[in-house]
Order: C-alpha cells, then structure tokens, then sequence
C-alpha cells in the first residue's frame, strides 16, 4: 500500500506563506485524484483541498482564495501553497487518495501559525 510523505511545515506567522510538498510511489500517480487534509487539536481531520485527475480543484469554504492545491504527475508530487495564513491554519497536514485510504496516511506535517 502507498503512504505518501509530507514536506514543508513549519512555523508562520499570521499572513505568511508555506508551501506543502506531498510525494508517494504511487506508479499510476496520475489516475489517482489527490487530497489534502489537515487535522486540528481537538478536532476531525477535514479534507481542505482537493484535485482531480484531470487537474480540476476543490476547496474547503475556508480555505478558499488562500490556498492553491496543484500536482506534478512527473514527479508523482502534490503541492499545497498557502497564502494570507490565520491561526486557524494551524493543524498537521496530511495528503491522502481523495478518497483517502486509510493504509495510505503518512505523518503529517505540522503548520503552525502563531505571532
């Protein structure tokens, strides 16, 4: 079973960017629509951006404007760049399967945002 492996948390303060890396081994990387959740303190984990295979994207209400979900087939990699971050954002981020399989979720990586 794939897992895939997240990149490039950290520690923002509010209004800055991070830009998320997701890469897996996934050999029909390009077959497979891609999801990226993120789960709170305290809370469920929640899908907050989706793309499909054929590159069409989906947004949380949240997110939307902010964030930008994109993929690199090549390099069987999904990105999350996100912008004008809230203390809200703060959550580990995973990328799945959209929808996900539960053999498949890595460790996360943590975005926090904090002044």
């Amino acid at each position: 079973q794939v897992q895939f492996v997240e990149s490039g948390g950290g520690l923002v303060q509010p209004g800055g960017s991070l830009r998320l890396s997701c890469a897996g081994s996934e050999i029909f990387f390009s077959l497979y629509g891609m999801g990226w959740y993120r789960q709170a303190p305290g809370k469920q984990r929640e899908l907050v951006a989706n793309i499909t295979k054929g590159g069409t994207t989906n947004y949380a209400d949240s997110v939307k404007g902010r964030f930008t979900i994109s993929r690199d087939n090549a390099k069987k990699t999904v990105y999350l760049q996100m912008n004008s971050l809230k203390y809200e954002d703060t959550a580990v981020y995973y990328c799945n399967y959209n929808p996900p399989r539960q053999l498949s979720w890595g460790q996360g990586t943590q975005v926090t945002v904090s002044s």
